[in-house]
């Protein structure tokens, strides 16, 4: 008896189906012409308070310009990508012409925005597609703003111009397999040798990573057992990344796994200003700020989607907006993005004038997700069954949201932070010696 394979029977099944089996799916807005899909982005209903007039002339104009590209480049194409979990490559020179990568950096190329107009370069861009956000702030307010705040003279002038423009893509590995929460006790080591350092260790949920030029890389010094900070080339013998595959959220993002053997990097991409884990909370700083914003540009997309839903679809005869339930829900989740709003722009105005602290962020950033999530939730109940469907961005931003909840310190962690800083005692590690119940 002949046996066949797997693909052989798979065809055999496929050849025996009715024609309609093999059918493309309905075009979405063929399928439900009731409603208007992401694609086409609903303009901004979000600011109920007129909370625009608290930035300045610049930093509109920095929100306007970022709109202007989101919603007309990358909404119509977000939803594909996302599916696919692939990263639409021919979208960077769009968003580096934006020039808002290098945010904060004066010189070099970079824009030197205010905080608040990085802070809403980020929010804007998170609006249409939250992984564009991560992909932008992780190059930015993390990669590029080590080697400005950290990095010698010859290293800002080196690499800080054309990662501005995002001619090089840069990536930045602090998180290890074993230490997420806990990244100051990190394994991956580096040793000193003639002309240069030798990187042993392992890197996981690091974005940009697989198609990153530049790899911001912190690692342990083995000679004095604090946490160095290196610059390593993405052709570097012994290096290899690799793409963390099967994830819910943030699907167009590129996370990887790097792995380190004998890893050689040259003195001259030793980032001298990083020697211990404490000169991370300098760029930390920032980028949970920008963090912060990412859920509030999130919540107002998904509120202008629900908004404009709800108009346009009916039942029982009436648009789903004249119905008493779904007006309180929609109400929530505009009182949520103006208190979210609110508590963003006060921690950007904190750092400008030097006031905010570890605390400050923690809470700005875990509070700000907590409401977001809580946003999401009400608009995928405000869709009905398109809630569940990308098309109509809820349901994206919903899975998008659980990894910002999460990186950049967890709910839980953040609020020890807080909670250290308003206390003065520290709950990050049980008590030793503390029974068990």
């Amino acid at each position: 008896m002949a046996i066949l394979s797997s693909s052989n029977r798979d065809d055999d099944v496929k050849s025996a189906m009715p024609s309609y089996f093999n059918l493309p799916p309905l075009d979405v807005s063929e399928a439900f012409p009731q409603a208007t899909p992401a694609s086409k982005f609903p303009p901004c209903a979000s600011d109920y308070f007129q909370l625009d007039e608290l930035l300045t002339l610049e930093e509109q104009a920095v929100r306007e310009k970022v709109r202007d590209c989101m919603e007309k480049e990358i909404a119509p194409i977000m939803t594909e990508y996302w599916e696919k979990a692939k990263f639409p490559f021919h979208v960077i020179p769009k968003l580096g012409a934006l020039g808002v990568a290098g945010g904060t950096i004066k010189g070099y190329g970079c824009p030197g925005l205010s905080i608040t107009g990085s802070a809403i370069a980020i929010a804007e861009i998170a609006r249409v597609d939250a992984s564009s956000s991560t992909f932008v702030l992780v190059h930015s307010s993390l990669a590029m703003l080590t080697i400005a705040l950290c990095g010698s003279e010859a290293q800002k002038q080196k690499y800080l111009p054309s990662l501005a423009q995002l001619q090089t893509i840069a990536c930045w590995a602090l998180t290890e397999p074993e230490y997420g929460s806990d990244a100051s006790a990190l394994k991956t080591t580096a040793t000193k040798v003639v002309g240069g350092w030798i990187l042993e260790g392992q890197k996981r949920w690091i974005g940009n990573s697989t198609f990153a030029d530049l790899l911001v890389i912190f690692a342990r010094n083995t000679t004095t057992n604090q946490i160095n900070g290196y610059i390593v080339k993405k052709d570097a013998p012994g290096l290899t990344v690799t793409k963390i595959e099967n994830k819910i959220g943030l699907r167009i993002v590129q996370n990887g796994d790097i792995v380190m053997r004998k890893v050689f990097v040259p003195d001259e991409d030793r980032i001298a200003g990083v020697n211990s884990f404490q000169d991370t909370s300098k760029v930390l700083a920032v980028s949970r700020v920008m963090v912060a914003w990412q859920p509030i540009g999130i919540s107002m997309g998904i509120y202008d989607m629900c908004h404009r839903y709800l108009k346009e679809r009916k039942q029982f005869g009436a648009p789903l907006a004249a119905f008493q339930i779904n007006q309180q829900k929609l109400v929530q989740m505009l009182g949520n993005i103006q208190g979210m709003i609110l508590v963003g722009w006060r921690l950007c105005k904190l750092y400008e004038s030097g006031k905010m602290t570890p605390g400050h962020a923690s809470l700005g950033k875990s509070w700000i997700t907590l409401r977001a999530r809580e946003t999401a939730a009400l608009g995928r109940e405000l869709l009905g069954g398109n809630g569940i469907l990308a098309d109509f961005l809820v349901a994206k931003a919903f899975c998008d949201l659980e990894p910002i909840y999460t990186y950049e310190g967890t709910y839980d962690i953040n609020t020890l932070v807080t909670g250290r800083e308003v206390t003065g005692f520290a709950s990050f590690k049980p008590v030793s010696g503390r029974s068990r119940l």
